[in-house]
């Protein structure tokens, strides 16, 4: 009886990609509304930080100017801030650099 050895190809591991921040850091941000409540302009935020996944969620440290402290919150919960909406009172050059 012949004994032979098959030699099977090592199975690679599933490649898990991960997820990719949509927010970056400086960026102006907005927390979403929640049942019945809608965004103010008060509660606009820039991101500080980018943090790790937390279950499915990416998460982002967050602060606004009139706060104290920072936030931390998952990526689900942010939407973007266009700073260059109508009514912003700035345009680009000053924004840039300043007024005068």
């Amino acid at each position: 009886m012949i004994s032979t050895n098959s030699i099977r190809p090592a199975a690679r591991p599933a490649r898990h990609e991960s997820p990719i921040h949509l927010f970056t850091i400086g960026q102006a941000v907005r927390l979403r509304g929640g049942f019945g409540k809608l965004p103010q302009h008060a509660e606009i935020y820039r991101i500080t930080g980018t943090l790790p996944p937390r279950g499915d969620s990416l998460q982002y440290r967050i602060r606004n100017d009139d706060e104290r402290h920072e936030r931390v919150t998952t990526q689900d919960s942010l939407e973007p801030v266009d700073i260059s909406q109508p009514g912003s009172g700035a345009t680009l050059i000053e924004r840039t650099f300043g007024h005068g």
